[in-house]
């Protein structure tokens, strides 16, 4: 075989990202990989892969929220699998050149991901239709799905210029800084790439023994009375960790820790004396309860207070960027095509007008379409439900942004701004009296629907996150997004309706956990018995951590998801801190990156597995039992913490091997 052209300095820092993609000082600008104004980017391969690539993935996620409550973000399993399809095209046709293909994979990925998004908005509120034995077509469903998606695609456009480029170095938007090492990766190979490689084997190992075969018990738990201490065994959560750094880790796991270790604690001690259970629940007293099915029954109302508090917090300080976004946007449009084709490429985003026009056809098609947005055939409640999807949307799109920009698409807390969104309708649903089933019903659609907005959102930001940095034409990217809410919305409704025809949803092995609290939650308002204690509680929590200038939706993302994903967030966290201070400049920034690069590994490792064993689920439809191996519990402890400590050693070498080896 010949040898190949040895690599030089000067060469592989053309194949890398930018240093300045990790963190930007003031007077840096960002220079994207690939800068030329003619590239390969949305060609047939590129959007026939992301089609299917996003079926596949859209119905595996079908059926794992329906059975967990939760989703996986599939960015960057994709992406893997993109250049693996198209090596295997470019080896086959004998064009063996390198770096033609970077942007056409980040295409594939942009469509395809987009099928996890759509995915959770679904999952997490149409199964309370059917467990109201309210059964819709699968037109109306699919319909529903596209109206939310493609609302928050183009919610998201005109803040584009400000999140993802304006805010470059404030928001990190982990998972698409780590899509973008993986492509980089993948396509360029060298050095750089055995870090991201290294931790997509590990990260799958870990997936596969975790929640395959089932011998690391994750998370790995210690209990004493109502107070429980968790950390999940989770390499891609401890690598979003690395990735963030050790403040919003820290302030993070601080919300989720007053939870755990006060809140839950307050309300043991107060429910001793209590004869009789308090709503939420309606059977069990809460001195029975454990610290798991007190978070269940009352945290989760008390974090999507204080998330939704938080949320209205950050709209009022992000008004002027959004006003400056839209006083811009409504500017373009008297410009003429050649005014735009002056745009460099890897800043032209689709016009404002596009935009508008396009959420003006969707509003009047959920207005004037009977049969879309519940089922009243009145077409003044749909005015008004999409005048409330409208608002709720766009707000809740700018909140989602911003929220994955610190913690990542897998932290987005799309179930508490979905709470947020139903409490708001809900009530003013009993205000205009329509509080029977249809009303309900049309309440939870415009759930659906800003649901999905916000969750597509997320996914977005995170895609044009890539872009940037790989130097994509967001235009296309954008075009991309909607394309893959489009082609997936279809798939992810069938799935689930297929579901609940074949298994049952509502049943012991599909118990759609998150719909269930979104019932909860219209049947509270409509029929005036909320908890409205708790949610105040939240409302609060919010307000004072604001008071203490900490970052209030973080803190507050913190409070309403449980400690053992807080706290594995918080290790990489601590991790980065630890390797990088009292150290020079050099030797830091360089430990910051190959930590990134392999923790951006595991984010995908463990994301390709997760996935694996979904389509493992779905194609035999039955749960992943494990190995019998029938150890104590100490046992399986121990197993877990070592597991813990290896993933921290493996980060930890990653990270400081080649700056030893200077």
């Amino acid at each position: 075989l010949p040898m190949a052209t040895p690599v030089t300095k000067e060469k592989e820092v053309k194949v890398e990202l930018d240093e300045t993609a990790y963190e930007l000082k003031p007077g840096q600008t960002y220079t994207p990989l690939v800068s030329k104004e003619t590239v390969a980017e949305a060609t047939i391969k590129a959007v026939v892969s992301g089609i299917v690539l996003g079926i596949i993935f859209g119905a595996a996620n079908a059926y794992l929220g329906l059975m967990a409550g939760l989703t996986i973000s599939t960015s960057i399993p994709i992406a893997v699998l993109t250049v693996v399809v198209f090596t295997g095209i470019r080896a086959g046709t004998g064009n063996v050149g390198k770096g033609d293909m970077i942007l056409e994979a980040n295409m594939s990925q942009t469509i395809g991901s987009a099928s996890s998004s759509v995915a959770s908005g679904v999952l997490f509120t149409i199964p309370a239709l059917f467990l109201w034995n309210i059964y819709p077509g699968l037109a109306q469903l699919t319909l529903l799905a596209m109206a939310g998606g493609l609302l928050g695609v183009l919610a998201m456009i005109p803040l584009r210029q400000y999140l993802i480029k304006r805010e470059h170095g404030n928001l990190p938007y982990p998972e698409g800084l780590a899509c973008a090492e993986v492509l980089v990766a993948s396509e360029y190979g060298g050095r750089q790439a055995r870090g991201v490689f290294w931790g997509l084997g590990f990260g799958a190992l870990f997936k596969l023994l975790t929640d395959g075969l089932k011998i690391v018990a994750s998370p790995l738990k210690f209990s004493f009375w109502k107070i429980e201490l968790a950390l999940k065994v989770s390499p891609a959560l401890i690598g979003v960790g690395y990735i963030l750094g050790p403040w919003i880790a820290t302030v993070m796991v601080a919300g989720s820790a007053l939870s755990a270790f006060v809140i839950i604690p307050i309300i043991a001690i107060w429910g001793q004396s209590n004869t009789e259970p308090f709503y939420p629940e309606i059977e069990m007293l809460i001195r029975d309860m454990s610290a798991g099915e007190m978070r269940e029954k009352y945290i989760r109302y008390i974090g999507a207070g204080a998330v939704g508090a938080a949320g209205i917090l950050t709209l009022i300080r992000s008004l002027p960027v959004m006003i400056e976004s839209f006083r811009l946007g409504i500017g373009q449009l008297g410009r003429k095509n050649e005014s735009q084709n002056r745009v460099p490429r890897t800043d032209r985003d689709l016009s404002f007008g596009f935009v508008l026009s396009a959420v003006g056809a969707i509003l009047l098609v959920l207005i004037l379409v009977p049969g879309i947005l519940g089922f009243l055939d009145s077409i003044a409640v749909r005015a008004v439900a999409s005048i409330m999807i409208a608002v709720f949307a766009f707000f809740f799109v700018t909140v989602a942004s911003r929220i994955v920009g610190l913690v990542g698409v897998t932290s987005n807390p799309t179930s508490g701004m979905t709470i947020a969104t139903l409490l708001g309708t809900s009530a003013i649903f009993l205000l205009f009296g329509w509080t029977d089933m249809a009303g309900k019903a049309t309440a939870l659609m415009v759930g659906t629907v800003v649901c999905i907005a916000a969750s597509i959102a997320g996914d977005t930001s995170q895609d044009l996150k890539t872009g940037f940095l790989l130097g994509a034409t967001p235009r296309r990217q954008q075009l991309g997004e909607l394309l893959g809410v489009i082609t997936a919305a279809f798939f992810v409704c069938l799935t689930v309706v297929v579901l609940d025809k074949t298994i049952g949803i509502g049943s012991d092995e599909l118990p759609a956990p998150q719909a269930v609290l979104m019932n909860l939650v219209i049947s509270g308002v409509i029929d005036q018995n909320l908890p409205w204690t708790l949610i105040l509680i939240g409302v609060g929590i919010a307000v004072v951590a604001a008071l203490f200038r900490l970052p209030s939706l973080p803190f507050a993302v913190g409070v309403y998801l449980p400690l053992s994903t807080m706290a594995a967030v918080f290790v990489g966290g601590i991790l980065r801190w630890l390797l990088t201070r009292k150290r020079t400049a050099n030797v830091a920034n360089g430990r910051r990156k190959q930590g990134v690069l392999f923790a951006s590994g595991l984010v995908g490792g463990e994301g390709l597995m997760g996935v694996g064993l979904a389509v493992v689920v779905l194609a035999t439809g039955q749960k992943l039992g494990g190995l019998p191996l029938n150890l104590d519990g100490w046992v399986m402890s121990l197993i877990s913490l070592l597991a813990i400590l290896a993933i921290v050693v493996l980060i930890g070498r990653a990270a400081v091997v080649k700056n030893d080896r200077q």
